[in-house]
Formats: C-alpha cells, structure tokens, sequence
C-alpha cells in the first residue's frame, strides 16, 4: 500500500480550510484516510498550520511519501517548533533581571 501525507480539503466555497492527513494513495482527495496529523487555513497570515511534526516524521520513516504542500509545511513547522524552546529561556532570564532589579531599588529608598 502506497501512503502518502496529503491535504484533504474541508471549508466551504472560498473559505478553504485543509486536514493535513495520512492517506492510501488509491484513495479520492476527501476520501478515507488512516490518520489526521493536523490542520492548514491557508486564508491566515503568520502561522497557518498546525500539526504534529513527530507524527509526520514516524509516518516519513515508515516510507509514507509527502505532497509538496506538505513537505513545506512540516518544513515551516519545524522552524517553529525550534524557535520556540529558544525564546523562551531569553523571556525568563529578563524577567528575573527585572523582578531582581527592582527590589534592590525598593530597599535603598
């Protein structure tokens, strides 16, 4: 069986609002699927997507083949996903420089 991780399109006209799913190949576009990863509005600036990057990378290894669409949007996501974990240690590191500053301050007035 030949799987292949596609967008399956849902929304109504001129509102398209895709799944990204595991599919069979053989299967329609909005047919049977084996699994939904997550979702894609492609209507929205910014971050659009929203899915499981390590679902999408167990399916990859197991020989399941992405669309193009896909390939970019698990590529944008991991991006994401990277920045993410490193931006936040800066925003608590300045936060207790701020929180530190401001007793000392307190205590010499």
């Amino acid at each position: 069986m030949a799987v292949s991780i596609r967008l399956r399109r849902e929304g109504s006209k001129n509102r398209p609002y895709y799944r990204v799913v595991v599919a069979d190949s053989r299967s329609p576009r909005d047919g049977k699927f084996i699994e939904i990863l997550g979702t894609y509005d492609p209507k929205l600036t910014g971050l659009n997507s929203s899915f499981s990057v390590e679902r999408a990378e167990y399916w990859i290894s197991k020989g399941a083949q992405p669309s193009d669409t896909v390939r970019s949007l698990i590529k944008k996501q991991k991006k994401v996903v990277t920045a993410a974990p490193a931006s936040e240690p800066e925003r608590e590191s300045s936060e207790s420089a701020e929180g530190a500053s401001s007793p000392s301050t307190e205590t010499a007035s």
